[in-house]
């Protein structure tokens, strides 16, 4: 296999660099299945996509729910077994 060096812009570096550790795969094979079969679909942006306007349409939650899950969901009885 021959290599071959080019210059990309930082958003598109980051982005290769993303994929590939969240797959697991390096770079170079990123890059090879990109320029065949062009750039894989991301659910995770089609899935925030989906739901983009429903994102701060509840009120009444805490500001930091998302840092403090566990204990809010404890202190809710969440997960306790309940008496029959």
């Amino acid at each position: 296999m021959k290599s071959l060096t080019v210059r990309l812009p930082e958003p598109l570096v980051a982005d290769i660099e993303a994929e590939s550790r969240g797959r697991k795969i390096s770079k170079s094979h990123v890059v090879r299945e990109r320029l065949e079969h062009g750039p894989r679909q991301r659910r995770r942006t089609a899935s925030l996509t989906a739901i983009a306007d429903l994102i701060g349409s509840v009120n009444g939650l805490p500001t930091d729910l998302t840092a403090r899950k566990k204990e809010y969901l404890h202190a809710t009885g969440y997960g306790q077994k309940r008496p029959r």
